[in-house]
């Protein structure tokens, strides 16, 4: 939803510290060097640390955007996580993103946390992060306490705000108060349903917050070898279908019963068989996976209904491949 009618559409992606951090800049120097955007590091507690991997891509990188994505709320205290997305506009020169959503419920279970999520939480924790960047001291009473909290440094930059969601609720909140929704979904009739539900929320939006970007935050596996491709694509699918809601099962005929014991699964640490109940089906729906044409033609569907994409994990079965044949996929796709 640009305000200009020739914006370039954004092209991101998601790297998850699954994977050793040296391997993880890596990949966000290839992608810088293959014309993305926006680098979004993945949030989990049982990965590598999301801001040890900002600071290494923020020393070995010049102009691509770099951010948590999708941090949340509840891990780390709201004034704590601006505090080191500050740091991370600090020593990009001022290249920081801040990617914030309710989190995955999957991982969240396994720290007693799958009851705190919630749109409120997220609303307070960015704008409070907006007040700490902008230099003021704050206090807030509400889903988290602070009392005349405030940074000691400035904030170079300016920082936009990506919500991280896929609810009707979080959707339009993130059209009327954020910089850009990162919609986790990958399916055109899930973007053109959120596309929609962005501009009930717009209607209500200050002239003075400017452009807004709809994003697809999309599984992407693409690979020359098709079968290889989907077969990485397994395992975020697994945790997307655990996490979606049951609206989003039911628009693309999957059973409730089925996420949840994927999500069973994964809550107790056991991924090959969460892994294992991941249908074609499933991929088809959240994920965009297969050879590169394939790919192309799926990124083309996705964009009358977005304003850019960011490629998410698995990426592929070589993820430094993929970064580049999935930049080679989005530039085709824009003449399909």
């Amino acid at each position: 939803m640009r305000d200009t009618a020739d914006a370039t559409p954004t092209l991101g992606i998601e790297l998850s510290p699954d994977d050793p951090i040296p391997e993880i800049v890596s990949q966000g120097v290839t992608a810088e060097d293959a014309g993305y955007d926006v680098v979004f590091v993945s949030c989990h507690y049982n990965n590598r640390d999301p801001f040890a991997t900002l600071t290494r891509l923020a020393d070995a990188t010049e102009r691509i955007r770099l951010g948590p994505g999708v941090a949340n709320p509840y891990e780390l205290h709201p004034v704590t996580l601006a505090g080191k997305t500050a740091t991370v506009a600090e020593l990009s020169g001022g290249r920081a993103a801040f990617g914030i959503g309710p989190g995955d419920p999957s991982t969240l279970r396994n720290l007693g946390l799958d009851d705190e999520r919630g749109l409120r939480s997220v609303l307070e924790a960015f704008k409070i992060a907006q007040d700490l960047w902008a230099g003021e001291r704050v206090t807030h009473e509400g889903t988290f306490e602070a009392d005349d909290a405030g940074l000691n440094f400035e904030t170079p930059g300016e920082v936009p705000v990506y919500v991280g969601g896929e609810g009707p609720h979080m959707c339009r909140m993130a059209g009327k108060h954020a910089d850009g929704l990162l919609f986790n979904g990958s399916h055109p009739d899930d973007l053109a349903w959120a596309r929609d539900r962005v501009e009930e929320g717009s209607a209500d939006r200050p002239d003075d917050r400017g452009a807004f970007d709809l994003l697809a935050y999309a599984s992407v596996s693409v690979a020359h070898d098709a079968a290889a491709a989907r077969g990485a694509a397994r395992p975020p699918v697994a945790f997307i279908v655990a996490g979606a809601a049951p609206p989003v099962l039911e628009r693309h005929g999957i059973d409730d019963d089925a996420a949840a014991t994927i999500g069973d699964h994964i809550a107790a640490g056991e991924f090959t068989e969460a892994f294992e109940l991941v249908t074609d089906g499933m991929i088809d729906a959240f994920s965009i996976a297969g050879t590169p044409a394939a790919v192309t033609d799926r990124m083309a569907a996705l964009r009358d209904h977005t304003d850019g994409i960011v490629v998410g994990s698995p990426l592929g079965p070589d993820p430094e491949t993929a970064v580049e044949l999935a930049a080679t996929a989005w530039r085709e796709s824009a003449s399909r």
